[in-house]
């Protein structure tokens, strides 16, 4: 079985001097090796083909088959890495926290110890009869959500 350690340490070479992180790679039970990779602009195809030759170069199909693909991080997914996290400052996300609660708002920011979204909501407010909707900043830790994801508008 391919070792999923090397496609790391393979793909990390080759993204070392270029704008592109890791999101994941995995191999599984059937040698079915998937690369995912992303950048703040997008992640173009030819980029995927030339990782793609990279890592295939150093493996040897006749010791061992196996089925590469190498793609982007999937537009709508979970994030799986912190720098996913970094590049959606300024954007809506949406997000499940760990008691079951979804929200969505705008990045403010995002760090080592969590991420802050601002997020529409009714509050009373000072002199006015009914609760109005105010933007509030919300602070998570990433061990208080789920998952958080891109929210996709086609406006």
């Amino acid at each position: 079985m391919i070792d999923k350690n090397k496609v790391k340490e393979l793909a990390l070479e080759w993204l070392a001097d270029k704008e592109y992180f890791l999101v994941d790679a995995s191999v599984d039970e059937e040698n079915r090796v998937t690369v995912e990779i992303d950048h703040k602009e997008g992640v173009w195809i030819e980029d995927c083909c030339e990782l793609s030759r990279f890592i295939e170069e150093h493996f040897d199909r006749d010791v061992e088959d196996f089925e590469l693909e190498v793609g982007s991080a999937g537009i709508g997914q979970p994030f799986k890495v912190f720098q996913q996290y970094v590049n959606s400052v300024g954007y809506d996300v949406e997000l499940l926290t760990a008691d079951g609660k979804k929200m969505e708002g705008c990045m403010k920011s995002a760090d080592e110890n969590g991420f802050v979204v601002t997020v529409t909501e009714k509050q009373k407010v000072e002199g006015k009869k009914r609760p109005q909707m105010v933007e509030v900043d919300k602070a998570f830790g990433y061990a208080d959500v789920k998952w958080v994801k891109n929210i996709i508008d086609f406006k």
